[in-house]
């Protein structure tokens, strides 16, 4: 595949090589290294809605399969099978936390696409700080693969945060995650 010339034909190989490879669990997709095919027209925005040339994919089932093959390699992200490697766009983070539960110390995070997260040392959290003070908390997916914390999840973090050695954050599997200095938040 050249470009976007074959389109169609490279989203249903994508989409058989994910339902093939979802009936045996989350894919490989961090061993495999097929050769590059061009891009497919497909954007994930920042609230976490996948689009296909330009129209919204209304099927929850196939953007959980498109998300199983996903695979970031530096700035770049890419859907991959083993034989096929097509490049797409994220706006921010491939994925939005919707949502979390507190339970032993532990925080696990359900994102847009049902995969489950526990915030620890292979997933921790961060939170950039745009220009203007607005913040944008992540969580680690998978193989540097983000989840942007939504709104309502983040003020509910706040709420159960700490201060440790002048930082305010939280603390989830027994690892502290600080967000900024506790003496701005004065």
């Amino acid at each position: 595949m050249t470009g976007q010339t074959d389109v169609k034909t490279s989203a249903t190989s994508l989409l058989t090589a994910a339902r093939n490879e979802g009936k045996r669990g989350k894919p490989p997709v961090h061993l495999w290294n097929p050769p590059y095919c061009g891009e497919i027209d497909i954007v994930i925005r920042r609230d976490g809605t996948w689009f296909h040339e330009g129209t919204p994919i209304g099927r929850p089932g196939l953007v959980q399969l498109f998300a199983s093959i996903l695979k970031r390699e530096g700035d770049r992200y890419f859907l991959v099978t083993p034989v096929e490697k097509v490049g797409l766009q994220v706006e921010d983070a491939p994925f939005v936390a919707i949502d979390f539960e507190v339970a032993g110390g532990v925080i696990t995070f359900t994102t847009n696409v049902d995969d489950t997260v526990v915030a620890g040392p292979d997933n921790p959290i961060r939170v950039e700080m745009s220009e203007g003070g607005e913040p944008a908390p992540y969580v680690m997916v998978r193989a540097g693969l983000e989840a942007l914390i939504d709104r309502k999840s983040f003020y509910r973090l706040v709420d159960i945060g700490e201060e440790e050695d002048g930082m305010f954050g939280l603390r989830s599997s027994g690892m502290f995650f600080p967000f900024i200095a506790a003496d701005a938040l004065r």
